[in-house]
Protein backbone atom coordinates (compact mmCIF):
# COMPACT_ATOMS: atom_id res chain seq x y z
CA UNK A 1 0.00 0.00 0.00
CA UNK A 2 2.13 3.39 -1.36
CA UNK A 3 -0.09 5.64 0.83
CA UNK A 4 -1.90 5.58 3.99
CA UNK A 5 -5.82 5.75 3.92
CA UNK A 6 -7.44 8.46 5.82
CA UNK A 7 -10.36 7.57 8.01
CA UNK A 8 -12.52 9.47 9.93
CA UNK A 9 -14.52 8.15 12.73
CA UNK A 10 -17.50 9.67 13.92
CA UNK A 11 -19.74 9.20 17.32
CA UNK A 12 -22.21 11.64 19.29
CA UNK A 13 -19.65 11.75 22.58
CA UNK A 14 -17.01 10.51 24.56
CA UNK A 15 -19.00 10.63 27.69
CA UNK A 16 -20.17 6.61 28.11
CA UNK A 17 -21.55 3.98 26.24
CA UNK A 18 -20.44 0.72 24.70
CA UNK A 19 -20.07 1.84 21.18
CA UNK A 20 -18.08 4.74 22.38
CA UNK A 21 -16.03 2.37 23.96
CA UNK A 22 -15.04 0.43 20.93
CA UNK A 23 -14.82 3.05 18.10
CA UNK A 24 -12.47 4.95 19.88
CA UNK A 25 -10.30 1.43 20.88
CA UNK A 26 -10.27 1.19 16.97
CA UNK A 27 -9.83 4.86 15.92
CA UNK A 28 -6.75 4.34 18.43
CA UNK A 29 -5.52 1.27 17.64
CA UNK A 30 -5.73 1.02 13.92
CA UNK A 31 -1.96 -0.02 12.24
CA UNK A 32 -0.53 3.58 11.54
CA UNK A 33 1.16 2.64 8.45
CA UNK A 34 -1.51 1.77 6.58
CA UNK A 35 -4.15 4.45 8.17
CA UNK A 36 -4.35 7.92 8.86
CA UNK A 37 -7.04 8.14 11.60
CA UNK A 38 -9.09 11.56 12.70
CA UNK A 39 -11.94 10.58 15.55
CA UNK A 40 -14.88 13.65 15.26
CA UNK A 41 -17.31 13.90 18.15
CA UNK A 42 -20.37 15.88 17.33
CA UNK A 43 -20.52 16.73 20.96
CA UNK A 44 -18.89 19.17 23.65
CA UNK A 45 -15.40 18.15 25.31
CA UNK A 46 -15.94 16.51 28.56
CA UNK A 47 -13.95 14.06 30.33
CA UNK A 48 -13.89 10.60 28.70
CA UNK A 49 -12.49 7.02 30.76
CA UNK A 50 -11.50 6.15 27.19
CA UNK A 51 -7.68 6.11 25.60
CA UNK A 52 -7.51 8.71 23.19
CA UNK A 53 -3.71 9.80 22.60
CA UNK A 54 -2.92 8.14 19.58
CA UNK A 55 -5.61 9.90 17.63
CA UNK A 56 -6.39 13.10 16.75
CA UNK A 57 -9.88 14.05 18.20
CA UNK A 58 -12.26 16.98 16.79
CA UNK A 59 -15.10 17.98 19.05
CA UNK A 60 -17.54 20.24 16.69
CA UNK A 61 -19.24 21.21 20.23
CA UNK A 62 -22.91 20.45 18.96
CA UNK A 63 -25.72 19.86 21.83
CA UNK A 64 -27.77 17.97 19.64
CA UNK A 65 -26.24 15.69 16.83
CA UNK A 66 -28.37 16.84 13.44
CA UNK A 67 -27.14 20.61 14.28
CA UNK A 68 -23.35 19.02 13.28
CA UNK A 69 -24.34 19.47 9.46
CA UNK A 70 -22.75 22.31 8.44
CA UNK A 71 -19.72 21.74 10.85
CA UNK A 72 -18.97 18.31 9.53
CA UNK A 73 -20.02 18.97 5.36
CA UNK A 74 -16.92 21.76 5.63
CA UNK A 75 -14.68 19.51 7.44
CA UNK A 76 -15.13 16.46 4.69
CA UNK A 77 -15.11 19.29 2.40
CA UNK A 78 -11.78 20.36 3.49
CA UNK A 79 -10.15 17.05 4.29
CA UNK A 80 -11.58 14.67 2.03
CA UNK A 81 -11.16 11.42 4.35
CA UNK A 82 -10.85 8.32 1.87
CA UNK A 83 -13.41 6.03 4.58
CA UNK A 84 -16.01 7.49 6.67
CA UNK A 85 -17.08 4.84 9.76
CA UNK A 86 -20.30 6.63 11.39
CA UNK A 87 -21.76 4.92 14.71
CA UNK A 88 -25.19 5.40 15.98
CA UNK A 89 -28.22 5.80 14.19
CA UNK A 90 -28.61 9.56 14.82
CA UNK A 91 -24.93 9.96 13.54
CA UNK A 92 -25.20 7.59 10.95
CA UNK A 93 -28.28 9.84 9.28
CA UNK A 94 -26.40 12.85 9.74
CA UNK A 95 -23.38 11.34 8.07
CA UNK A 96 -25.03 9.90 5.16
CA UNK A 97 -27.15 13.09 4.31
CA UNK A 98 -23.93 14.79 4.31
CA UNK A 99 -22.48 12.27 2.03
CA UNK A 100 -24.94 12.68 -0.69
CA UNK A 101 -22.34 15.98 -1.60
CA UNK A 102 -18.97 13.39 -1.90
CA UNK A 103 -20.01 10.61 -3.75
CA UNK A 104 -16.96 9.43 -4.20
CA UNK A 105 -16.28 8.93 -0.18
CA UNK A 106 -17.08 5.28 0.97
CA UNK A 107 -19.36 5.42 3.90
CA UNK A 108 -19.60 2.23 6.80
CA UNK A 109 -22.20 2.31 8.90
CA UNK A 110 -21.61 0.79 12.10
CA UNK A 111 -25.05 -0.09 14.12
CA UNK A 112 -25.12 -0.36 18.55
CA UNK A 113 -28.93 -1.48 19.34
CA UNK A 114 -31.25 -4.10 18.20
CA UNK A 115 -34.05 -1.62 17.09
CA UNK A 116 -36.85 -3.72 17.41
CA UNK A 117 -36.49 -3.73 21.32
CA UNK A 118 -35.27 -0.29 21.99
CA UNK A 119 -37.95 1.88 20.26
CA UNK A 120 -40.25 0.47 22.64
CA UNK A 121 -38.34 2.78 25.28
CA UNK A 122 -37.92 6.24 22.89
CA UNK A 123 -40.15 8.48 22.60
CA UNK A 124 -39.06 10.37 19.09
CA UNK A 125 -41.44 9.95 16.22
CA UNK A 126 -40.90 6.50 15.23
CA UNK A 127 -42.08 6.26 10.97
CA UNK A 128 -39.94 9.40 9.95
CA UNK A 129 -36.91 7.93 12.40
CA UNK A 130 -37.27 4.52 10.68
CA UNK A 131 -37.15 6.62 7.08
CA UNK A 132 -34.23 8.33 7.78
CA UNK A 133 -32.65 4.94 9.36
CA UNK A 134 -33.51 3.25 5.70
CA UNK A 135 -32.11 5.99 3.91
CA UNK A 136 -28.62 5.91 5.52
CA UNK A 137 -28.72 2.07 5.66
CA UNK A 138 -29.23 2.20 1.22
CA UNK A 139 -26.70 5.10 1.35
CA UNK A 140 -23.94 3.16 3.18
CA UNK A 141 -21.47 1.14 1.86
CA UNK A 142 -20.97 -1.15 4.31
CA UNK A 143 -22.79 -1.88 7.54
CA UNK A 144 -20.90 -3.32 10.68
CA UNK A 145 -23.36 -5.46 13.20
CA UNK A 146 -21.87 -6.89 16.39
CA UNK A 147 -24.42 -9.86 16.12
CA UNK A 148 -26.21 -12.04 14.06
CA UNK A 149 -29.39 -11.16 15.18
CA UNK A 150 -28.55 -7.76 14.48
CA UNK A 151 -27.78 -7.90 10.91
CA UNK A 152 -31.02 -10.58 10.46
CA UNK A 153 -33.08 -6.99 11.46
CA UNK A 154 -31.38 -4.81 9.21
CA UNK A 155 -31.97 -7.03 6.06
CA UNK A 156 -35.62 -7.79 6.87
CA UNK A 157 -36.62 -4.25 8.99
CA UNK A 158 -34.81 -1.80 7.17
CA UNK A 159 -33.98 -3.25 3.78
CA UNK A 160 -30.32 -4.00 4.02
CA UNK A 161 -28.76 -5.44 1.59
CA UNK A 162 -27.01 -8.73 2.96
CA UNK A 163 -23.51 -8.48 1.38
CA UNK A 164 -23.26 -4.85 3.10
CA UNK A 165 -23.91 -6.72 6.07
CA UNK A 166 -20.11 -7.52 7.91
CA UNK A 167 -20.35 -8.90 11.37
CA UNK A 168 -17.45 -8.04 13.90
CA UNK A 169 -17.69 -8.84 17.27
CA UNK A 170 -16.46 -6.08 19.72
CA UNK A 171 -12.82 -6.65 21.38
CA UNK A 172 -11.92 -7.31 24.79
CA UNK A 173 -9.55 -4.16 25.56
CA UNK A 174 -6.23 -4.33 27.56
CA UNK A 175 -6.78 -4.75 31.24
CA UNK A 176 -9.63 -7.06 31.16
CA UNK A 177 -7.89 -9.86 32.48
CA UNK A 178 -7.55 -12.36 35.85
CA UNK A 179 -4.24 -10.92 36.65
CA UNK A 180 -4.93 -9.34 40.57
CA UNK A 181 -7.99 -11.46 40.25
CA UNK A 182 -9.97 -11.00 43.58
CA UNK A 183 -10.83 -14.40 46.15
CA UNK A 184 -14.54 -15.16 45.76
CA UNK A 185 -16.68 -13.15 48.93
CA UNK A 186 -18.57 -15.50 50.87
CA UNK A 187 -21.17 -12.43 50.79
CA UNK A 188 -21.65 -12.47 47.05
CA UNK A 189 -20.88 -9.28 45.46
CA UNK A 190 -23.19 -8.86 42.32
CA UNK A 191 -22.04 -5.89 39.66
CA UNK A 192 -24.00 -4.81 36.58
CA UNK A 193 -22.23 -1.90 34.34
CA UNK A 194 -24.40 -0.10 31.83
CA UNK A 195 -27.03 3.11 31.26
CA UNK A 196 -29.09 3.57 33.63
CA UNK A 197 -32.32 3.72 31.63
CA UNK A 198 -35.74 1.29 31.52
CA UNK A 199 -34.28 -1.34 28.37
CA UNK A 200 -31.51 -2.64 30.83
CA UNK A 201 -33.28 -4.18 33.16
CA UNK A 202 -32.42 -3.23 36.45
CA UNK A 203 -36.22 -2.92 37.60
CA UNK A 204 -36.61 -6.67 37.09
CA UNK A 205 -33.13 -7.24 38.21
CA UNK A 206 -34.29 -4.87 41.65
CA UNK A 207 -37.20 -7.07 42.01
CA UNK A 208 -35.28 -11.11 41.59
CA UNK A 209 -32.88 -9.58 44.28
CA UNK A 210 -34.93 -8.62 46.63
CA UNK A 211 -36.25 -12.60 46.91
CA UNK A 212 -33.61 -13.73 47.73
CA UNK A 213 -33.36 -14.96 51.49
CA UNK A 214 -29.23 -14.52 52.27
CA UNK A 215 -27.11 -11.42 51.84
CA UNK A 216 -25.15 -9.90 49.48
CA UNK A 217 -24.58 -6.51 48.08
CA UNK A 218 -25.14 -5.58 44.51
CA UNK A 219 -22.84 -2.47 42.94
CA UNK A 220 -24.70 -0.57 39.88
CA UNK A 221 -22.07 1.51 37.51
CA UNK A 222 -23.41 4.09 35.57
CA UNK A 223 -25.58 6.98 34.72
CA UNK A 224 -28.60 7.78 33.11
CA UNK A 225 -32.58 8.92 33.44
CA UNK A 226 -33.80 6.08 35.04
CA UNK A 227 -31.82 6.59 38.54
CA UNK A 228 -34.20 8.32 40.85
CA UNK A 229 -36.98 5.76 39.67
CA UNK A 230 -34.31 2.90 41.04
CA UNK A 231 -33.89 4.52 43.98
CA UNK A 232 -37.92 4.39 44.22
CA UNK A 233 -37.85 0.34 43.82
CA UNK A 234 -34.77 -0.25 45.90
CA UNK A 235 -36.35 2.19 48.79
CA UNK A 236 -39.88 0.03 48.45
CA UNK A 237 -38.27 -3.43 48.48
CA UNK A 238 -35.81 -2.30 51.62
CA UNK A 239 -32.52 -2.98 49.66
CA UNK A 240 -31.30 0.25 50.54
CA UNK A 241 -28.39 -1.20 52.38
CA UNK A 242 -27.70 -3.75 49.99
CA UNK A 243 -27.34 -1.50 46.76
CA UNK A 244 -25.18 1.03 45.60
CA UNK A 245 -24.55 3.10 42.74
CA UNK A 246 -21.40 4.73 41.04
CA UNK A 247 -20.55 6.86 38.26
CA UNK A 248 -18.81 5.72 35.27
CA UNK A 249 -15.17 5.39 35.75
CA UNK A 250 -12.15 3.91 34.61
CA UNK A 251 -11.60 1.30 37.51
CA UNK A 252 -14.52 -1.08 35.72
CA UNK A 253 -11.68 -3.63 35.32
CA UNK A 254 -10.94 -3.99 39.05
CA UNK A 255 -14.67 -4.00 40.24
CA UNK A 256 -15.27 -6.66 37.81
CA UNK A 257 -12.32 -8.62 39.54
CA UNK A 258 -13.73 -7.50 42.97
CA UNK A 259 -17.69 -9.30 42.07
CA UNK A 260 -19.05 -12.75 42.35
CA UNK A 261 -21.32 -12.09 39.46
CA UNK A 262 -22.46 -9.97 36.76
CA UNK A 263 -26.27 -9.46 36.54
CA UNK A 264 -27.43 -8.68 32.96
CA UNK A 265 -31.30 -7.51 33.08
CA UNK A 266 -31.41 -6.02 29.17
CA UNK A 267 -34.38 -6.84 26.98
CA UNK A 268 -32.28 -6.70 23.80
CA UNK A 269 -28.58 -6.16 23.37
CA UNK A 270 -26.53 -5.08 20.40
CA UNK A 271 -23.45 -6.54 21.52
CA UNK A 272 -22.99 -6.37 25.81
CA UNK A 273 -19.31 -4.87 26.38
CA UNK A 274 -19.76 -4.81 29.84
CA UNK A 275 -21.12 -8.52 29.98
CA UNK A 276 -17.89 -9.59 27.52
CA UNK A 277 -15.34 -7.50 29.93
CA UNK A 278 -16.97 -9.22 32.96
CA UNK A 279 -15.95 -12.66 31.37
CA UNK A 280 -12.88 -11.60 30.49
CA UNK A 281 -12.03 -10.40 34.53
CA UNK A 282 -12.56 -14.02 35.24
CA UNK A 283 -16.42 -13.09 36.54
CA UNK A 284 -19.13 -15.17 35.44
CA UNK A 285 -22.78 -13.69 34.39
CA UNK A 286 -26.36 -14.30 34.36
CA UNK A 287 -28.08 -13.14 32.09
CA UNK A 288 -31.82 -13.15 30.10
CA UNK A 289 -31.86 -14.78 26.66
CA UNK A 290 -32.91 -12.03 24.53
CA UNK A 291 -32.39 -10.53 20.72
CA UNK A 292 -28.90 -9.33 20.39
CA UNK A 293 -24.88 -10.75 21.13
CA UNK A 294 -25.45 -12.30 24.83
CA UNK A 295 -25.94 -15.78 23.29
CA UNK A 296 -22.42 -15.28 21.21
CA UNK A 297 -20.88 -14.54 24.25
CA UNK A 298 -22.67 -16.62 26.93
CA UNK A 299 -21.84 -20.50 27.34
CA UNK A 300 -24.38 -22.22 29.97
CA UNK A 301 -22.20 -23.77 32.39
CA UNK A 302 -19.20 -22.43 30.85
CA UNK A 303 -19.08 -18.98 31.80
CA UNK A 304 -22.43 -18.35 32.91
CA UNK A 305 -26.31 -18.87 32.19
CA UNK A 306 -28.76 -17.66 30.00
CA UNK A 307 -32.47 -17.57 32.04
CA UNK A 308 -35.89 -17.26 30.04
CA UNK A 309 -37.30 -15.32 32.79
CA UNK A 310 -36.87 -13.70 36.40
CA UNK A 311 -37.72 -17.26 37.71
CA UNK A 312 -35.13 -19.01 36.11
CA UNK A 313 -32.93 -16.24 36.98
CA UNK A 314 -33.44 -16.63 40.92
CA UNK A 315 -32.81 -20.01 40.97
CA UNK A 316 -29.54 -19.63 39.48
CA UNK A 317 -28.79 -17.42 42.01
CA UNK A 318 -29.45 -19.46 44.41
CA UNK A 319 -28.13 -22.49 43.03
CA UNK A 320 -24.58 -20.84 42.65
CA UNK A 321 -24.69 -19.17 46.07
CA UNK A 322 -24.90 -22.76 47.33
CA UNK A 323 -22.38 -24.80 44.96
CA UNK A 324 -19.98 -22.05 42.50
CA UNK A 325 -19.44 -24.17 39.26
CA UNK A 326 -17.76 -21.97 37.65
CA UNK A 327 -13.33 -21.44 37.84
CA UNK A 328 -12.49 -18.07 36.85
CA UNK A 329 -9.74 -18.82 34.45
CA UNK A 330 -12.28 -20.99 32.26
CA UNK A 331 -14.18 -17.87 31.95
CA UNK A 332 -12.10 -15.75 31.14
CA UNK A 333 -10.44 -18.31 28.79
CA UNK A 334 -13.62 -18.78 27.04
CA UNK A 335 -13.86 -15.56 25.58
CA UNK A 336 -10.26 -14.35 24.66
CA UNK A 337 -10.32 -17.41 22.57
CA UNK A 338 -12.96 -15.71 20.57
CA UNK A 339 -12.76 -11.61 21.12
CA UNK A 340 -9.14 -10.66 21.59
CA UNK A 341 -8.81 -7.15 20.38
CA UNK A 342 -6.27 -7.90 18.01
CA UNK A 343 -8.99 -10.20 15.66
CA UNK A 344 -10.81 -7.49 15.76
CA UNK A 345 -8.55 -4.95 14.65
CA UNK A 346 -7.32 -6.95 11.99
CA UNK A 347 -11.03 -7.80 10.94
CA UNK A 348 -12.14 -3.46 10.89
CA UNK A 349 -8.70 -3.05 8.91
CA UNK A 350 -9.99 -5.72 6.22
CA UNK A 351 -13.58 -4.22 6.42
CA UNK A 352 -12.06 -0.65 5.58
CA UNK A 353 -9.41 -1.91 2.81
CA UNK A 354 -12.41 -4.18 1.13
CA UNK A 355 -14.61 -1.24 1.27
CA UNK A 356 -12.37 1.14 -0.21
CA UNK A 357 -11.66 -0.89 -3.04
CA UNK A 358 -14.71 -2.10 -3.61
Amino acid sequence: MSQRINVLFILPSLTSGGAERVISFIANNLNRTKFNTTLMIIGVKKETVYDISNVDVIYLGKKRVLLGFVKLFKFIFKNKPNVVVSCMTHVNILTSAVLFFFPTIKLIIRESNIKSVTKIYNSYNQNIFNQLTKLAVFRSHKIVCQSNDMASELVSEYKAAKKKTVIINNPIQEGFDIVNRKALNTVPKYITIGRLHKEKGYKRILQILAKLDFEFNYLIIGNGSEKENLLEIIKSHNLENKVDFIDNTSEVAQYLKESNLFLQGSYAEGFPNALLESCACGTPVVAFDVLGGTKEIVENNVNGYLVKDENEFLKRLKEIQNNNPFNFEKVSESVYKKFASNTVLNQYESLIINTLQD
